[in-house]
């Protein structure tokens, strides 16, 4: 297929369904992911695209573009990790559930189970499972980023410090370090992961490598990972050393 052509169907899929990953227009179009990653840097480059890791979405001048792309990115992954996740968490118990698309699946799918007190610093977990009438759910105080929901600051670490709960569920880099973009987020992130008596940390594949600014912490914090592919070597030791038991769905 001419380059063009290929081109111009990349739009029309991007155009249909809001974003797609570059996985599936490799499937799509039987090209390679290098092919696929020249396209979209050169649609980018027209301005007729806006570049995602892992994809590429409709440009748009809103705040929350990359978060509506995250959103559908990988999803297929993150449904099944949460299914797997939410195995190990029995009913009657307490957790914190932080910010992300993937704890947002996980809460969706904890709406099986009963009588769970919840604590949260994310508007969009706090409003799936408030709708569960057995569930007692607390919302932490502090700023709330307009591009995400998050709720994040130093009151927010303060808020969470108040509590004890069972579990804590909550990028990843290949040296182990768990990264996030707002150091705000990692404060809270990490009093989190103090207050657990559990740590389940849920990423798909597309977490492993990728590069943050602020460390949140060590993968070997974690009690449990869940993944959708095995990760790099190097996690891989990291979790054998520190038994981080991996669950890989």
């Amino acid at each position: 297929m001419a380059q063009r052509r290929r081109q111009d169907l990349i739009m029309e899929l991007i155009q249909q369904n809001g974003f797609v990953t570059t996985e599936q227009l490799v499937d799509q179009f039987k090209v390679t992911p290098q092919t696929i990653r020249r396209d979209l840097n050169e649609l980018a480059k027209q301005k007729k695209l806006r570049r995602h890791h892992g994809g590429a979405g409709i440009d748009s001048s809103t705040v929350n573009t990359a978060y509506q792309a995250r959103k559908i990115m990988d999803l297929e992954a993150k449904e099944r990790i949460a299914e797997a996740l939410v195995e190990l968490i029995p009913d009657n118990s307490s957790m914190f559930i932080n910010i992300g698309t993937t704890t947002e699946t996980i809460a969706k799918a904890l709406l099986e189970k009963n009588n769970l007190q919840i604590v949260t610093d994310n508007l969009h977990v706090a409003s799936i499972l408030s709708a569960k009438e057995d569930f007692h759910v607390i919302i932490a105080g502090g700023e709330v980023r307009n591009r995400d929901g998050g709720i994040v600051g130093e009151a927010t670490r303060d808020f969470i410090n108040q509590f004890k709960m069972d579990f804590g569920i909550s990028g990843i880099h290949n040296d182990g370090s768990l990264l996030d973009f707002d150091y705000r987020e990692v404060r809270v992130a990490q009093a989190i992961i103090a207050n657990s008596n559990q740590v389940l940390l849920a990423a798909d594949h597309s977490k492993f490598g990728r590069n943050a600014m602020v460390r949140l912490g060590s993968i070997s914090q974690a009690d449990h990972v869940f993944t959708d592919q095995q990760p790099p070597v190097e996690i891989r030791q990291l979790l054998t050393e520190h038994n981080v038991q991996l669950h890989i769905v």
